[in-house]
């Protein structure tokens, strides 16, 4: 069946249905019409045997006497009802034999169809981080129709794979070169600042923006390189992730200090992935979550499981973000407020960084509150991929 074009499955479908559903009405109205000639002899029977002596010769002056009939005259004899109930009997067969049918037409065209949706299903999972997965890509056992489509379909996600694999290594290559000059620059620029402490007001704003600004392009540079090197990290560690958000937390006292932010952290659960990713990036989120947040504010760090999955809750008191940019916000460079990005630091990278390790990850990332009390950032592990990887290290 396999091997067959969609239009000939369709073709042998829809004919195979006509048929089933024409003998199927030839059966059942066969069945009808005996039913009935069979109810109107009995009929007959019953009537001739409760006849007999007077009563006989009364009733039968009712029917019509065969002898004296002409040879090519017809006989008639009227059951009371039989005809109604025949009539509407054959209606009833015909409604249920369509609906029949017509259910039968829906499952047909739906397993004729089902390349059609295996197609998108297979359109709907691909990401940049799958493309050189051989399980995207169509098999070769496709209807005629396909063939063509398969073909340049395939070829498709391996140049986008070509593409992604080279923008990804320039990225790393242009961050690695540029990581030594600017450690350079930045040296240099404190060797000057400390070697002319007397310098006038407008040489010290000018030596501050310096280095400001290659401190910037530093950090930039550090993590475009973590970016493109995501891949080759291994995700097998046992993660315990109540100890990872206490010693999370500890590190970004001093920063929630300065602005008088209380850090709260409740719920623990084993998680397999690499620790020093998962670490960054609740770091990321939670760093986010206080510089963005008001004075006096709060964050809370949250971790339970759920059927199938592990969840952590990262929710602040901040102004929120507004509805038409929760999605923009894992973009590469984008900012919300890039006037206040700007005072408070940063390359516009974070999300980014962490949007890359929630897919490395096979999790899923979203803003799941968002308003003037405050912003809820969620990240669902799929609880399956860890039983498995923990399943396959205790195997080896």
């Amino acid at each position: 069946m396999k091997r067959l074009s969609l239009q000939w499955r369709i073709t042998l479908m829809t004919a195979l249905l006509i048929a089933t559903a024409c003998i199927s009405m030839s059966l059942l109205l066969g069945y009808s019409g005996r039913h009935y000639m069979d109810r109107i002899g009995t009929s007959i029977s019953a009537y001739s045997e409760t006849v007999s002596g007077n009563d006989a010769a009364q009733n039968t002056s009712d029917f019509p006497d065969t002898a004296t009939l002409a040879p090519n005259s017809d006989l008639v004899i009227v059951i009371d009802g039989a005809q109604a109930a025949f009539t509407a009997s054959n209606w009833l067969i015909t409604a249920a034999v369509t609906l029949l049918s017509a259910a039968l037409a829906y499952f047909v065209s739906g397993q004729a169809l089902r390349p059609l949706r295996e197609f998108a299903s297979r359109l709907e999972k691909i990401e940049p981080n799958n493309l050189s997965d051989q399980n995207m890509k169509l098999p070769a056992d496709v209807p005629t129709e396909f063939r063509r489509s398969r073909e340049a379909f395939n070829r498709m996600l391996d140049r986008l794979d070509e593409g992604f694999r080279a923008q990804k290594q320039f990225t790393g290559n242009a961050a690695h070169e540029l990581r030594t000059p600017l450690a350079l620059m930045q040296a240099k620029l404190e060797l000057f600042s400390a070697e002319h402490p007397n310098a006038d007001a407008e040489t010290a704003d000018f030596l501050r923006l310096l280095g400001e600004q290659t401190e910037h392009m530093a950090e930039m540079s550090k993590t475009l390189l973590e970016l493109s090197e995501l891949r080759s990290v291994p995700c097998e560690d046992r993660i315990e992730l109540g100890p990872l958000m206490e010693e999370l937390c500890t590190d970004l006292m001093p920063l929630a200090e300065k602005q008088n932010i209380e850090l709260i952290y409740e719920g623990n659960a084993m998680l397999i992935g690499s620790d020093t990713l998962i670490y960054r990036l609740l770091f990321n989120l939670s760093e986010n979550a206080i510089r963005y947040n008001r004075p006096n504010g709060s964050v809370r760090l949250s971790v339970r499981e759920e059927a199938g999955c592990i969840e952590i809750r990262v929710a602040d008191s901040g102004t929120g973000i507004p509805a038409q940019y929760r999605e923009s916000i894992f973009q590469p460079f984008f900012r919300v407020d890039k006037s206040r990005s700007r005072q408070y630091g940063g390359a516009g990278l974070g999300l980014a960084l962490v949007r890359e390790i929630v897919s490395l990850h096979d999790a899923e990332i979203w803003v799941e509150k968002s308003n003037e009390a405050g912003t809820t950032m969620a990240i669902r592990f799929p609880k399956m991929r860890n039983a498995n990887l923990e399943n396959s290290s205790e195997t080896s």
